[in-house]
């Protein structure tokens, strides 16, 4: 494999590469045949799918689902608050938790980023852009960190369950300082196509990351949010009768592995087509796909349902006050 590698000539691969930027982007290719090929699943299945009944008990099911996804978006929004807190925003003017909630459903936009754009039109007039870019930078890898976490649950797999240690080694003061400056060098680039650039440049405040502590209490929550997630996923299982298909441990740590997929590579909105593909591809030789499919597709369902609601639930609540 090695000598493969190295016999590669290098001017073609980068070629290669700028091809596929000039047609629209990496992360645009991979969602385009993972939805491919969650589609052509689809397709194959459609027959079985449509025989596929709910009765009463796939209800309670389904509520549970949603009870359990708006939880964990509650947690999200906890997390990203202390983080904020830990990164030096003690103020009370903006309603931390409202703001992210209400931004939440924003990442369905083409783009993916509009929910991030959302929270620094609203903190860089309080913390300045130098912070406001750096939270949002921070939150995503404290998320894959927590996430990656818990694949190991389900067996070290060749390996790979070692490697998912290494997000968390990287938030060490040692290494997060220059991982913080790569991150918001590549974010800023993505957000300038917004802002002008001078704005996402020196804010009012420059932010001090220079800090000696561990960001334990954040990766916690961070942890308890894509736990709760799980759980929204496993009820949706339930439904369909499928999640004692595998053991509990392995249903976790694909759903955290391909989870972490759909958010590094969020080249349709909210990571669509991905996670689907991811656990497809992670189990659909261990579980009956039709039933599978199934699942994901209200899981999607409800995923989205719980951001709308969230966004509904603020917007009453600001109209109120």
């Amino acid at each position: 494999m090695l000598k493969f590698i190295g016999d590669v000539d290098i001017s073609r691969v980068k070629s290669f590469v700028n091809k596929i930027s000039f047609f629209g982007g990496l992360r645009i290719w991979v969602t385009f045949f993972s939805l491919i090929f969650v589609g052509s699943a689809i397709f194959v299945n459609s027959g079985k799918l449509a025989k596929i009944t709910l009765d009463q008990t796939s209800i309670w099911w389904f509520l549970l689902a949603i009870i359990f996804s708006f939880i964990s978006l509650l947690i999200n929004a906890i997390a990203w608050k202390n983080l904020l807190f830990w990164l030096g925003y003690s103020s009370t003017k903006i309603e931390l938790i409202s703001l992210y909630l209400s931004s939440n459903l924003f990442k369905y936009l083409p783009g993916g980023i509009w929910h991030f754009v959302e929270r620094l039109t609203v903190l860089k007039n309080h913390i300045g852009s130098g912070k406001a870019l750096v939270s949002v930078v921070l939150e995503p890898l404290l998320m894959i960190a927590a996430a990656l976490l818990l694949v190991p649950l389900g067996g070290w797999q060749s390996g790979l369950g070692a490697l998912c240690f290494l997000p968390a080694i990287c938030l060490l003061k040692r290494f997060r300082e220059p991982l913080i400056r790569r991150l918001e060098s590549v974010k800023a680039g993505q957000l300038r196509k917004i802002y002008d650039a001078s704005q996402m440049s020196n804010g009012r405040n420059n932010l001090n990351v220079e800090r000696n502590d561990y960001p334990l209490k954040v990766l916690t929550l961070e942890a308890l949010f894509v736990l709760l997630r799980f759980c929204g996923f496993w009820f949706c299982l339930g439904a369909f009768s499928i999640q004692n298909s595998i053991q509990f441990l392995e249903w976790l740590s694909a759903f955290s592995l391909a989870w972490c997929i759909g958010l590094v590579v969020p080249g349709a909105p909210g990571g669509i087509g991905i996670f689907e593909a991811s656990i497809l591809i992670l189990l659909g030789s261990n579980v009956p796909e039709p039933f599978l499919i199934a699942a994901l597709l209200c899981y999607r369902l409800v995923s989205t349902l719980v951001d709308l609601i969230a966004f509904i639930c603020v917007s009453i609540k600001r109209a109120m006050t």
